[in-house]
């Protein structure tokens, strides 16, 4: 484990254009979207999104030296440009799991690397679990292993006395007996079949992620996109009602032997207001092969320039030491 002050800040790599999209049929209604960038040939990494229900950006791809990897980026199940938009049923961390390897097999990767941060943590310990034989290292950003506890720091009881104001707005549409139970409330009003019926408060839903996400954050920006919104407020509360769909609570943090010789880097901002980084220390502590970078200056957002610094040298490491 090495925690440590960056001394010098890494740029992303040059953006760049994939050299092949498709969609993947995965049954039950669902096809996902895909795309590679970067190298044909080269050393195979799978950035896997957060949300749930974020869906992947152009800026995941460029964490990767695209003169050494082949990147490989997906829309999760109803997110992004994947089809049904929005849409939760057969929509579960099993069928997730289920989906990677699907893209793997169709894609004909024998091992990969697997990076994901965020909710994408969550999913790529999932399929780390499942699928330990083709996952070669991983690189983890902001961990988040949805335990209730991790759940209610978020929606019930912590960020809201650091963030009194915002909390306030966030709940203010509430009545005083939905207060009692805020995820369980917006999850009632989100999955309303009517989209243009529920559009106020799938936004502010997303509203008071995006307003804590940074550690610079700004809790006036201008209200999020409303069709991601959409998206991101019923795969969030879908999944957060059911614990994640894991078998237990802290399944993530406990079931561990499979990663005891399994090379990673855990990237962690100190003043993480989504994750906070008692879960990353967790599993540092469970994880030996694991380097976990504990970001002084940072909050959450895969763009702030330690967390960038830190993820542009993990995946330089990987690139040296698999390629």
């Amino acid at each position: 484990m090495d925690t440590h002050r960056n001394t010098r800040r890494l740029g992303l790599y040059a953006p760049l254009d994939p050299y092949r999209t498709g969609m993947l049929d995965v049954g039950e209604g669902h096809r996902l979207y895909f795309e590679e960038c970067g190298r044909a040939d080269g050393l195979p990494v799978v950035a896997l999104h957060g949300g749930p229900g974020g869906g992947a950006a152009p800026a995941m791809r460029r964490f990767f030296d695209p003169r050494i990897y082949r990147i490989i980026i997906f829309d999760q199940r109803g997110c992004g440009r994947s089809t049904p938009h929005g849409e939760v049923r057969a929509n579960d961390t099993p069928r997730l799991v289920a989906d990677i390897e699907a893209l793997r097999a169709h894609l004909g990767v024998d091992q990969w690397i697997v990076f994901g941060g965020s909710w994408g943590a969550t999913l790529a310990l999932a399929y780390a679990r499942a699928c330990r034989e083709q996952v070669i290292a991983m690189a983890l950003r902001g961990v988040f292993a949805c335990t209730r506890e991790e759940i209610d720091w978020f929606y019930r009881d912590g960020a809201n006395r650091l963030f009194p104001d915002v909390w306030d707005r966030f709940t203010g549409r509430l009545s005083a007996t939905e207060c009692e139970d805020v995820l369980g409330a917006y999850h009632r009003r989100v999955m309303v079949e009517d989209v243009h019926e529920r559009r106020s408060d799938v936004v502010e839903w997303a509203r008071w992620e995006s307003a804590l996400i940074s550690l610079q954050g700004d809790p006036a920006a201008a209200a999020p996109e409303p069709r991601r919104a959409d998206a991101l407020a019923r795969m969030e509360t879908h999944y957060f009602i059911n614990g994640g769909f894991l078998e237990r609570d802290g399944v993530l943090l406990e079931d561990t032997a499979h990663l005891a010789d399994l090379p990673g880097v855990i990237v962690q901002g100190r003043y993480d207001m989504v994750t906070p980084a008692r879960t990353a220390w967790r599993l540092s502590k469970a994880w030996p092969a694991a380097r976990l970078d504990l970001i002084p200056d940072a909050g959450h957002a895969a763009g702030e320039p330690g967390i960038v610094d830190a993820l542009v040298r993990a995946m330089d490491g990987f690139a040296r030491r698999f390629a």
